[in-house]
């Protein structure tokens, strides 16, 4: 009997909305396995369908709990290279411990790297991952890694959601996310500023405050860029000197939408319009909480990323066409649940 070869999608207990929508964009169902733990913390991993000889893609997020998930996914990679799976690709749109990519000071760990180690042992063949916090850690792997790009997805948002959009500027809030946001200026052909961090540093207890060394946002929207957000200060503190500033309106825009420790009814009062975020971590939550908060789903690059990646067919190329083909036209949504998503054409040959 022959053997088709096909594509075959797991998913551990990190993000199974994300894991189910893209099953459904590639018409193939979820191979049914479960992923639960012990009394004593152990995870336990059961596989409930033939994986020999086929392309299999695990997709979980370093979300929530962190060191589970990332737990998960060692096992369920562990689990698919002794059933004799022909290749194991790791998809995780949050790529954990990736803020931690240096030794910034002595003794620290350089744990993306460690984490690198861990998914190349346990079998994985290729990894997927989304808007890294920092691109060097492609470099930590010995094996293929594509990082995809939430970019064209927040253009297609900002031209669709944001009239005044040619009127705007785009902003970083650190010097170490400019070449993002020039990137996205240059994309959307608007100007770009630098917002810097700063406190007095002859008082211990002086407060943190912002300054912007590039750019002026009199009278501009602003377009607030960051790769991710997790206590939320940041976010605070660059909307309050934008406001200040007299920037017209301001909209942040941020790829991992962490949230673990923000203060969600706090952003709402802030002087934004809104807070777009990707779904690469579960926001169903989050947006109960926090009414600013918006969700772009990334389903549809994860979804077509698979499908040429088991088609053996170029990224790139496809990518720049629905770029050029006018890819805000593709972007549709739902007003009510402010949740963002693509037609299933997205998905072309």
């Amino acid at each position: 009997m022959l053997h088709s070869n096909g594509i075959r999608i797991l998913t551990g207990n990190s993000h199974p909305e994300l894991a189910q929508a893209v099953a459904e964009r590639l018409a193939v169902p979820l191979v049914p396995c479960t992923v639960r733990k012990f009394s004593n913390g152990e995870i336990d991993a059961k596989i409930s369908q033939s994986v020999r000889d086929e392309d299999v893609f695990i997709i979980q997020s370093g979300s929530c709990d962190v060191n589970d998930n990332l737990m998960e996914l060692l096992i369920l990679i562990s689990a698919c290279k002794g059933s004799s799976a022909r290749r194991i690709t790791a998809v995780i749109p949050c790529f954990p411990y990736a803020r931690m990519d240096k030794k910034d000071k002595s003794r620290a760990p350089i744990t993306a790297k460690l984490v690198a180690n861990m998914l190349v042992a346990a079998g994985c063949d290729h990894v997927l991952t989304m808007d890294l916090h920092a691109s060097q850690i492609q470099g930590f792997f010995d094996i293929p890694v594509d990082n995809l790009c939430s970019e064209p997805l927040m253009i297609s948002y900002i031209q669709e959601r944001i009239p005044l959009w040619r009127e705007s500027i785009v902003v970083s809030p650190d010097a170490g996310g400019a070449k993002r946001t020039t990137a996205l200026a240059d994309r959307l052909g608007v100007e770009f500023a630098l917002i810097h961090k700063d406190r007095d540093r002859k008082s211990v207890n002086a407060p943190e405050r912002m300054e912007i060394l590039v750019g002026g946002v009199q009278d501009k929207v602003a377009i607030l860029l960051d790769d991710m957000i997790d206590t939320g200060e940041t976010l605070i503190l660059a909307a309050k000197t934008l406001h200040e500033k007299g920037a017209r309106s301001v909209h942040a825009f941020v790829s991992h939408g962490l949230l673990t420790e923000a203060n969600l009814s706090l952003i709402d009062e802030l002087p934004i319009e809104e807070l777009v975020v990707t779904n690469t971590i579960p926001q169903n939550k989050n947006m109960e909480h926090c009414k600013k908060l918006a969700v772009i789903d990334i389903s549809p690059i994860l979804a077509e990323s698979i499908r040429r990646t088991h088609n053996g067919e170029s990224f790139n190329k496809h990518f720049r066409e629905w770029e050029e083909n006018d890819g805000g036209m593709l972007v549709k949504h739902n007003y009510a649940n402010k949740h963002w998503t693509i037609p299933n054409g997205f998905s072309s040959s």
